[in-house]
């Protein structure tokens, strides 16, 4: 990418990284300084023309967003996931697809005078500041 001067880089992170968690200290400070980091990379790498970005997903209906949690409380998947989508502003939870549609546009040329941005992929969800 140097050599080029050309390049984009796209982390993953996740919305617990934007939010202060009660129980969940070690998880959100991980993923705070992913963001740290991106937005670190991204001044250094910037005269190189390569540009750092990354995603915060939000409630993903996925095993780990979903399935666990419902093993962890004895609950339906239904169950957690229609309590998951109604803590969401836009009333659903994300997809995979969600996530890698912003990956890919952040990785293209359409973004290409976007660095150091942390994109919330998350239906509104972290401006209810709740966690």
């Amino acid at each position: 990418m140097r050599q080029r001067r050309s390049g984009a880089i796209v982390n993953i992170s996740s919305m617990a990284g934007l939010l202060a968690g009660g129980e969940a200290i070690a998880y959100t400070t991980s993923k705070a300084a992913v963001h740290a980091m991106t937005r670190s990379l991204a001044l250094e790498y910037a005269p190189h023309g390569i540009r750092v970005n990354c995603i915060a997903p939000g409630m993903m209906d996925t095993p780990m967003g979903v399935d666990a949690p419902a093993r962890a409380e004895g609950s339906s998947r239904e169950d957690v996931a229609a309590k998951r989508a109604a803590l969401v502003p836009m009333g659903h939870q994300g997809t995979c697809w969600d996530v890698a549609n912003a990956a890919l546009f952040l990785a293209s040329q359409e973004a290409a005078f976007i660095t150091g941005t942390v994109l919330a992929v998350d239906g509104g969800f972290t401006l209810t500041s709740r966690m």
